[in-house]
């Protein structure tokens, strides 16, 4: 899945909108194949535009643009030895 850039927010909602008129459209003219097709794309726009939300949420409460620290593993006892 390739990641949209914060700066393309506001053209993401623009394309839902447009794929949201196009479906009306389209229904009104009697062309059922082409609802399902265009709903298909407007089910996956509006997944890129809440994993590009999630994504901005996480970096502004991160308070960084970077991987998140996981820390180093806490090794209680040793594993059983070689079988």
């Amino acid at each position: 899945m390739l990641r949209v850039s914060p700066r393309q927010r506001p053209q993401l909602i623009e394309i839902i909108r447009n794929l949201a008129e196009r479906i009306a459209e389209a229904r009104t003219n009697g062309r059922l194949g082409e609802v399902q097709g265009l709903q298909v794309s407007l089910t996956k726009a509006k997944e890129k535009l809440v994993a590009l939300d999630r994504s901005l949420e996480r970096t502004h409460n991160n308070g960084r643009g970077g991987p998140t620290e996981l820390g180093m593993p806490v090794i209680t006892r040793p594993g059983p030895g070689p079988a």
